[in-house]
């Protein structure tokens, strides 16, 4: 049985460290496109005093990808994860148990 749980444990483990693994590798692109974008509009301005803001291409396409990989990190609706369904779930249950 002690297997068991400490199997478990090594598993719940490393799927805690994936999973810091992949937040820390999305806020670290999060301030790439901080800097890059921001070095890009620099560079636009000092070239043509933003007369054209050809960098927004590039901050809007880039910021889409940064949409989408948040969107995949952190669940389609972060208002309604599985903490929310596990507390609605609960709190209907309670309600019905009053009745």
């Amino acid at each position: 049985m002690e297997k068991n749980t400490n199997t478990y444990r090594q598993k719940k483990l490393i799927r805690a460290q994936e999973r810091v693994a992949e937040i820390k590798k999305f806020y670290s692109g999060i301030i790439s496109y901080v800097f890059v974008i921001g070095g890009l509009g620099a560079l636009n301005y000092y070239i043509d005093s933003w007369n054209y803001p050809w960098f927004l291409w590039a901050a809007f396409g880039w910021g889409i990808g940064i949409i989408i990989n948040a969107i995949k990190l952190f669940g389609r609706n972060p208002f309604f994860n599985k903490d929310w369904e596990q507390r609605k779930i609960k709190e209907i249950m309670d309600k019905e148990r009053d009745i």
